[in-house]
């Protein structure tokens, strides 16, 4: 096994921010757990001094990352994908409730990415490895849309799109009870559950963080909303709702207890991207069966799904 390193000095732009956040926007073949555990192992300098990954880095440290250049590879899983669009840089894939985007600390052996890597073996080669293609997320209970890069330049181009908020998401959610306003927007930071470590909540020492909703059908105890996150924290939408006091019912983790729905209904219902030709596509994936049937019990009308289409050019 060889390794290469990476070296970089820290701009005026990046001050402040975490070693390991630092360390996997610098090295993009890295996630931040992996850039955590190169940082732990003693793989990554800082002006020739092991540092920890909670290290706030200084304008002009000079980072040494040990990067290790073998591949690690998944193993196809033939199982089909839903497929809303194709294009020569990237695919657009519907995600089904309960399965996982890409193996983690647990190395799952059946998740998307092991799928991805069957339908498109071209995609090994794109991106981290374990996360192949992958240009953004979405929880293992969130259904709909997900951006697939077929190509190292597409991969590029389609994260830089999503750092710069320049795709539109729009979701649906299903919430307990009914907003005061029925169209709003939260504005509050989201950081690390201060007593719960394992989850996300609107705290003051978080990072700014902004969706807005509005409302599409509401029932006695329930409504349905399009949400859309402007920024892209970790599980913004279920912690936004739930700090308003209007949780995403089905949720584990932030909704009622027990869970009053039988999967979390939250679905990644459309994007809005331009793709790196310079076309505009908007992309749509219709609730699965067992959104409807959720909905239906909840007395909520769907509105009609948009169409997956070529947009025009912005002029």
């Amino acid at each position: 096994m060889s390794t290469s390193s990476h070296r970089v000095v820290v701009p005026p732009s990046a001050a402040g921010r975490r070693l390991d956040r630092y360390v996997a926007d610098v090295a993009p073949a890295l996630s931040r757990s992996h850039a955590a555990r190169l940082i732990q192992a003693r793989r990554v300098l800082v002006n020739d001094q092991p540092r920890d990954p909670d290290y706030r880095v200084a304008t002009g440290d000079r980072v040494v990352v040990a990067v290790s250049e073998t591949r690690d590879t998944l193993t196809p899983d033939s199982r089909p994908l839903s497929l809303l669009l194709e294009t020569p840089d990237l695919v657009a894939v519907d995600k089904p409730c309960g399965l996982v985007m890409h193996p983690g600390a647990a190395d799952e052996p059946a998740t998307l990415a092991h799928r991805l890597v069957a339908h498109y073996p071209e995609l090994a080669h794109v991106g981290n490895p374990r996360r192949p293609g992958i240009v953004h997320r979405l929880d293992r209970d969130t259904s709909g849309v997900v951006l697939i890069a077929r190509s190292e330049t597409a991969y590029q181009a389609l994260q830089l799109a999503f750092e710069q908020r320049r795709v539109e998401k729009r979701y649906l959610a299903v919430v307990h009870g009914h907003p005061t306003v029925s169209a709003a927007e939260i504005d509050a930071p989201i950081g690390r559950h201060p007593n719960r470590r394992t989850l996300m909540a609107v705290t003051r020492a978080g990072r700014p963080s902004r969706t807005t909703y509005a409302t599409l059908a509401s029932s006695a105890a329930a409504t349905l909303l399009e949400v859309r996150p402007h920024t892209g924290r970790t599980h913004q939408i279920r912690v936004h709702l739930e700090s308003i006091g209007h949780p995403v019912l089905g949720d584990p983790r932030y909704g009622p207890q027990p869970p009053s729905a039988n999967r979390l209904l939250l679905h990644a219902w459309t994007l809005e991207f331009t793709d790196p030709a310079g076309d505009r596509w908007r992309v749509a994936a219709p609730p699965p069966a067992d959104m409807r049937r959720e909905l239906h019990e909840f007395d909520l009308e769907l509105p009609p799904t948009p169409t997956t289409t070529q947009l025009p050019r912005a002029s």
